[in-house]
Formats: structure tokens, sequence, C-alpha cells
């Protein structure tokens, strides 16, 4: 009677181990084998980490292996199981592996091919293709959008399932729902733990943003303030009693410099929202600024005029947040926001340095241009009207929705419309681990009604919301492609614009990720026609187009590829959006906006109307009291933190690819990866500022905090 040896490898996370009985059938050309227990005498099989060998033996041939099903049925409690693959020796000595890589809970089973990747059309096989098939249809079960909870129920028109793929199918829980009218939309789960196994995290309690906030401000011996609503700082000096003097940091470096013009334009370049400045090549009528006005300001003898011809200009237009409705969570404290046009100018030292400033849209006599001539305070407080109109846009729209919503959207297509064993489920999946789940944690806690959100921003209470609605009109394909981004604001020119480490690193990492993308989709796909013939990666675009983009023709989505070359930049806009762009304008956070006043996350006085009337008593009676500043500073602690055991870029610790070819493809990307990682270190020696987000070594793989 033939036999085989079964390897199964348990996973190493937290509870990943399981005492419950565990049975194996082998599904083959010729036939199905019985169920067989695996278990060995006076052994504690499947423990958390271990490697388990078991010898099953079938009663008669069953031809090439096809399948391999694994059944989890209670010993005494339920008792979930994480299982990373299964190897099979066959009779004949040869090895086939069956990747996993999920959780099998309650009285569950799961129906493995083996780990090739292929498209649709490679599979002749009726079985596969009902394997296939049925798997689609229990993840478009799990994953629904709201259209089809509205009853635009999924029929089936397939042909009765094999007996081994029967059980595939689970009931139906989280489906897609518009979280606010207008967002693209997220998947229909009210909480964490109401999310599919397979998408949580291993350990809720470690992305608890209440507990994490809480912890921060405990460990920077900050609690003691969280709760003095409504009490001012007595100076900027005060600040530094919530503030964590560390030697050589970034942080340090911005409490001591906030003040300079050089410090303040220098994060337009490399600070946290580095996405927002633009070489200005026409002066907008609403900003009535003249060269009499500046021209103590410029450098070369030129007019304004002159000077953005020769592209010298630049401006930031925070017009998203004209009209945007303040938080009034908190009737004890009134909070005021602004929209500001700010006009930078590249000096002599190629330094960008701010010329001019007007706090909201519309010009007049009570709107006046603020201006680095005026009063030292009246120039000061202008600057910091900006710099929390920048923290606004970048929490809500560049790191929010560009990266976490975008990023969801992607991930819950994919779940959608490609099956394990397609080849562009198997690159992507590690790039989408548990970015539904943060989401998820971040609408029940942080974004929500009365959340997180509300305690000390500006834009908290619906203004978030706003916002957002706002911002999906410029949400284009385009903007997500790196280089294009880039380019469309004027700022792609090295020469022009030196220093603009966001954009040197950026283009880099891009670049290493498009070649890697290139040569996986050059394996798998041998000619454009096979791109375009390949249903399942059609839906998986459509589904992105239709359901993220919410159909709009001018995001430019793309409803579907047909080219090798545009499959490859889709990947790359994915990949990069989840990993390097995340880390762009996430990771700096405690950096750059722990010195409160450098980034106020709310205003307590509405902007200044005239000239000649702010002092240092009335600037920190606008900026946020004691309590808000302790929970900005507890926020911002939290989310620059790696989460751990954190996989960065080019680490795919899961094998759900067995081909040598794209191994060597990994490798190769890994390579290029580490000569990225090394001109950025040499680039940053012995700079007082370094700029570090976008090394790979410090970019995870998905977005997940």
């Amino acid at each position: 009677m033939p036999s085989y040896t079964v390897t199964v490898a348990t996973g190493s996370q937290w509870f990943a181990g399981t005492d419950d009985y565990i049975y194996l059938s082998l599904v083959g050309l010729a036939g199905c084998s019985e169920k067989h227990l695996l278990d060995k005498p006076f052994y504690n099989d499947f423990e958390r980490g271990a490697v388990d060998s078991y010898d099953v033996t079938v009663d008669e041939e069953l031809g090439e292996i096809q399948l391999v099903k694994i059944e989890k049925r209670k010993y005494w409690l339920h008792d979930d199981w994480y299982l990373k693959y299964i190897t099979l020796k066959t009779p004949l000595g040869d090895y086939i592996e069956f990747p996993c890589y999920r959780w099998i809970t309650g009285e569950g089973e799961i129906v493995l091919r083996d780990g090739r990747a292929r498209l649709a059309r490679d599979d002749q096989i009726h079985l596969l293709k009902q394997h296939r098939r049925k798997e689609l249809e229990t993840r478009q079960k799990q994953y629904r959008f709201l259209s089809l909870v509205s009853g635009m129920g999924e029929q089936s028109d397939y042909p009765p399932a094999h007996p081994a793929l029967r059980q595939m199918e689970k009931p139906a829980q989280p489906k897609w729902m518009e979280w606010n009218p207008g967002f693209p939309l997220s998947i229909d789960a009210k909480c964490h733990r109401d999310l599919p196994r397979d998408i949580q995290f291993d350990s809720e309690k470690g992305v608890d943003f209440i507990l994490n906030y809480s912890k921060a401000m405990e460990n920077l011996f900050i609690n003691r303030f969280m709760h003095m609503f409504q009490s001012s700082w007595s100076d900027f000096a005060d600040f530094e009693k919530i503030f964590v003097k560390i030697s050589n940091t970034i942080s340090e470096r911005v409490m001591k410099r906030w003040q300079e013009d050089v410090m303040f334009g220098y994060q337009f370049l490399n600070g946290c929202n580095p996405v927002l400045i633009r070489r200005c090549t026409q002066l907008p009528e609403k900003l009535p600024v003249t060269t009499e006005m500046v021209e103590c300001s410029l450098e070369r003898q030129l007019s304004l005029e002159e000077e953005v011809q020769q592209g010298n200009i630049f401006i930031v237009d925070f017009e998203l947040l004209d009209g945007i409705d303040a938080n009034k969570t908190d009737p004890c404290t009134l909070q005021f926001l602004a929209a500001p046009i700010c006009l930078l100018y590249k000096n002599l030292a190629n330094k960008i340095v701010p010329i001019a400033i007007q706090l909201n849209q519309v010009p007049g006599d009570e709107n006046p241009i603020f201006l680095p001539s005026d009063a030292k305070y009246d120039w000061l407080l202008a600057k910091i009207w900006v710099r929390s109109s920048d923290f606004h846009v970048h929490q809500t729209i560049t790191h929010l929705l560009r990266t976490h919503l975008v990023s969801e959207v992607f991930g819950i297509a994919m779940y959608r419309q490609l099956p394990a064993v397609h080849p562009i489920f198997k690159l992507l999946v590690a790039h989408v681990r548990f970015t539904i789940a943060i989401n998820t944690k971040a609408r029940e806690q942080l974004i929500c009604e009365y959340g997180l959100f509300d305690k000390a921003n500006a834009t908290g209470g619906g203004g978030h919301v706003q916002m957002v609605q706002r911002a999906m009109q410029d949400l284009t394909y385009t903007s997500l492609c790196f280089p294009d981004a880039i380019k469309a604001r004027g700022m792609d020119s090295k020469e022009d614009i030196p220093n603009y480490f966001y954009r040197d690193d950026g283009l880099l990492v891009w670049e290493a990720i498009k070649t890697f993308t290139a040569e996986v989709v050059g394996i798998y796909y041998e000619s454009d026609r096979v791109v375009e013939e390949d249903q399942e990666l059609q839906d998986f675009v459509k589904d992105v187009y239709v359901y993220g983009m919410r159909g709009k023709k001018a995001s430019g989505f793309p409803k579907s590829l047909k080219s090798r070359e545009k499959l490859s930049e889709y990947l790359t806009v994915v990949i990069f959006t989840a990993s390097a762009q995340h880390a762009a304008v996430n990771f700096g956070q405690y950096d750059w906006c722990s010195w409160i006043p450098n980034t106020p996350p709310t205003m307590r006085a509405p902007p200044p109307t005239a000239k000649g009337v702010v002092t240092i008593e009335r600037i920190v009676d606008t900026l946020p009291d004691r309590g808000r500043s302790c929970w900005h500073l507890g926020a911002v602690w939290a989310l620059s933190q790696f989460q751990e055991n954190e996989l960065f870029l080019g680490m795919y610790p899961e094998e759900h690819f067995i081909e040598k070819s794209v191994k060597e493809a990994m490798a190769r990307f890994r390579k290029n990866l580490e000569v990225i990682v090394g001109t950025i270190a040499e680039r940053n020696k012995n700079k007082k500022l370094p700029y570090y987000y976008l090394s790979p070594d410090r970019i995870p793989n998905s977005v997940a905090i």
C-alpha cells in the first residue's frame, strides 16, 4: 500500500498551536483517501512553532496528488490553529509543498493546493477549477460590498463541487460598507473581533489605541497632565515639561530651532507631510502679494514675477480646509481652523524659506498677508497657523486617506477576486497584512464619533470626515504613481531643488519595487494578451475602481489592465503605497510633531485679523492646553513605533511562492534594497537632520500601525 510522509508546520505566533484533533485527506487524480488522524502516541502534537511528521498509508493508488484536505475537530474546547504549510513526500520520493499560512477556527477545515502559482488558464483539471471557484465564492461571502448586501445577492451557476470541496463554504461574516458617504468602501465589521480570523491581529491587545496612547503618556511621564483640559501653558519653555529631550535627535533639533524660517521651510520637503509643496508657476489672484511686500526676502535683485519665472517660488495652499467645521465636542473649549496660503522662496543658499502667509482664502482688510518683516510674534503666529493646518491635512488626507484607506481597498479587492494560488495574490498578500485590521480598530476607537481623535484635534467631531469627502476628488491613480506625483508638483528637478530627500529616496525605492514586480509579471505572463485574458486579475482591478474609487472616471484608476507594463506599474502602486509611502508619512510623527508649538493639533483662538496685536501671551493661549497636548503627544509617540516582529520591505517569511525563479527575483529585490540602504546611510553621515524614513530597512511591508 502506498505510504506518504506528511510534515505539518504550526505557526510561531501566540496561541498558534492546538490540542484539537487534526485529520488529513489526500486528493489525487485517481481518487481520494480516507481521513487520517494525525496523532503520535505520548506526544503533544501541533504545538506553537512545531514541525511534526506523520506517516500516512492509503489503501490504493491515488495518482498525482492535487489537494490536501485538513479538518479540525474539537477535543475539549474550541481551539484555533495556525497552519503554516504541509510538505508531502510521495511514495516515489518526490516532495510537494502546500503553503497555507491561515487560521483554522472552530470545527473548521481547509483544502490546500500545492504551492505552484497558477493563472486560471493553467488549470485544466476539473477538480482544480472547482477548488479555485469555491475559494472565491467563499471569500466573496466574507468580503461583500454594500451593493451586494442591499439585495444583489451573489448567485452561483457552478456545477456541484467535488466531495473534498463541499465543506469549504462558511457562513458570511463581514461585508463592505459605506463608513461615511463618499469614502472608499470599507469592510462591514463593527469591531476587530468581527473580522475573519485570517486578517485579525495575532493579539488584539497590541493594537488597542486607548491602551497604547495611555501607555505612551505613562512612558513619557506626562500622564499627570492628561486630564488638564482648559489649562494653558505659561510660555514656550513650559511645554518642555512634556517633552522628552534625547540628545542629537530630530525632535530635539526641532524644539531648539522651530521658530527659524529655514526649519519651517525644510519641513515641507522632508517632514511628515512632504507632499504639498509645489513650484509656483503663476501667483494666484487670491494671494495679492507684491514685489514691494517681499523684496527684503528676495536675494537675486529680481521682481517677484521674475522669481516665479525663474522657478524660485513655491506655494502650499490649504484650500481644502476652507469652511471645514472645527471641533465642537467640548463645549468648554472653542477650537478654530484656518485655510492659509503660504508662499516660499528658494534663496541663494538653496534653502526653502517662507516669504508670505495669508491665513484664509479670501483677501481683505481683515485677512492681512503676514511677512518676515512684520513684528516677531505676528510672523511667528502666522507660521504656527500654517504648521497646524499642515498637521490636519497630513493626518486626515496624506496619512489616513491616501495610505490607510487606499490600502484597505486594495486588500479587500485582493481577497475577493484573487484565489490563493494566483501569483498576484501571492505577491500582494504580505503588503496588506493587518491593514484591514488596523483600519477597523481605528474606526472602532480612534476616528469614530467621540473617539480618541476628537480629544485633541481641531478637525475632530466631523471635520475630518468633511476633509476626506472633499479630498476624494483629488485622489487619482496618477497621484499614487510616485514619479508622476512629484513631476505634477514641479518638484522633479534635483538640480533646481536639492536636498529633497523624500523625492530622492522615494524614486530609488519606487524603481526597486517596479523592477521586482516586472520580474514577477514576466514569469507568469508571457505576453500582454495573457494579462488581458486573466479574468481574475481584471475583476480585482475592477473592484478597486468600482468600490474603492466609487466608479469615478475622473479618478483615472483603470477599469482593466491590458499590458504587462501596466500591470507592473499597478502592482508597484499597491506595494509602494502600503509600504514606502506610509512609512514616509507615518514614522516621523514623533520627530516632527512632539514639540507642540511646531505642530499644534488644535488652536484655541481664531487667526489674527490685524498686524501688531500679537503677543507671546496670545500665542500661548492660542496653542493647545495641557490635556490636549498630552493626548497629542501620546498619539504621535504610539503611531511612530514599529510593530513587534515587524516585517520590512523585501522580507517574505511566509513562502507563498515555491518557484525558484520567483525566489531568485526576491533575492535580487533584497539586494537592490540593501544598496539603497547603504546609499541613504552614506548621505546621512554627519547630517544634523538625517532623512531615513524611506530607508528600506525602516519601511514595513504593509500599513499596520
